[in-house]
């Protein structure tokens, strides 16, 4: 299979040197982008081609585009890191390819070659490079967001032939601009985020989409976010709408969901899996009842329970409420020792401090 060859076309009007520096002096998330895209295309009759960087912009689509009505579509989501010798890279793109190929699999859509995904990557950071914040601006990064939808003009209920690629990036500033803070959050049990032979295990839209009204039931309430949990039982812990959970013992074991096929199989979670045999923890993937978490707490046998992904890397948790009660495994004097061990150790690796001795690194420009 040849892979595909990029044609670069430079924005004529260029962000200026000073405006890029003022944005990335307090970037946010997802709030600014930069200056340019990458934008294939597949068809049913010709495969991937017509492979292009261009100015940012936005799509053309017909009204009847297959993804506004079926939702047939995909995304992923990661990071470019500039290193203190001004190189950048990013972590462990292979893995977010596989995924982003799972994910096609699953929503019937057209399997990019991983080769061209990571292309992609390095087609756009080197073109934007100048926005990618520098190594010692604390937790700062390029956030790149690869995405495919079914762009073909066709209301039958089928899946489209022709298919759009793109990638956009957006730079991002520290999740905790003062330090972890534990998030509260809250069981809903009036809504699943997937269902058995659903799309959970598929990085799409409609499983974030499912997520919000559970997320805003918890805010109602007074908590950060929503722990879902499984659908045909709503016994076992599940995910967070966006984020894998991690829970310590007393006894030196981090427990997370085992993969069901209705949650995400996070790139983040897979890296803690092995970081944490590094903190002689013994790593557990299993199903865990939601009162095994409520139990654990109040009796002192939990001692850290965090959330993690690639936004926020490692997310501390604290109180647990649902209709009727609440539960916090946080006493005096609690640290959360393992959530900041683990976070530090995935941050020095992804910024070039620590050496990256599981080969998680790839290196764009």
């Amino acid at each position: 299979m040849t892979q595909l060859s990029f044609e670069v076309t430079r924005r004529a009007d260029a962000t200026s040197p000073e405006r890029i520096a003022e944005v990335l002096e307090n970037p946010g998330f997802g709030k600014t982008f930069t200056d340019h895209m990458v934008v294939a295309t597949w068809t049913a009759d010709g495969g991937w081609g017509d492979a292009q960087v261009k100015p940012y912009g936005p799509f053309q689509l017909d009204p009847a585009a297959a993804v506004l009505h079926y939702a047939q579509e995909i995304f992923e989501g990661m990071k470019a890191y500039r290193h203190a010798d001004g190189s950048i890279w990013t972590f462990r793109p292979e893995a977010n390819a596989a995924r982003f190929a799972r994910s096609a699999r699953r929503l019937a859509l057209p399997v990019l070659p991983e080769a061209d995904f990571i292309e992609s990557l390095r087609q756009i950071v080197s073109v934007d490079q100048a926005w990618v914040p520098a190594g010692d601006a604390g937790e700062k990064s390029l956030y790149l967001r690869p995405f495919m939808f079914a762009s073909e003009a066709f209301l039958g209920v089928r899946p489209a032939q022709q298919v759009t690629y793109s990638v956009i990036a957006s730079p991002a500033g520290a999740y905790f601009s003062g330090g972890l803070k534990p998030v509260t959050l809250w069981i809903s049990t009036d809504y699943a985020r997937a269902g058995e032979g659903g799309t959970g295990a598929a990085k799409c839209g409609g499983n974030y989409a499912s997520s919000l009204a559970g997320q805003l039931e918890g805010i109602e309430h007074g908590c950060d976010q929503a722990v879902f949990l499984d659908s045909s039982t709503h016994t076992y812990i599940e995910e967070l709408g966006g984020m894998n959970l991690f829970i310590v013992t007393k006894d030196g074991r981090i427990v997370t969901p085992e993969l069901t096929g209705s949650i995400l199989e996070g790139v983040t979670r897979s890296s803690i899996l092995e970081i944490a045999k590094e903190l002689d923890l013994e790593p557990e993937e299993r199903r865990i009842p939601i009162q095994e978490w409520k139990d654990g707490a109040a009796n002192g046998d939990i001692v850290e329970i965090f959330a993690c992904g690639t936004a926020a890397v490692v997310t501390p948790v604290g109180e647990l409420r649902w209709a009727g009660g609440s539960v916090d495994h946080r006493r005096e004097g609690h640290e959360d020792r393992y959530a900041e061990a683990i976070r530090s150790k995935l941050l020095d690796i992804q910024y070039g401090r620590a050496e990256d001795s599981h080969g998680w690194l790839t290196r764009l420009v």
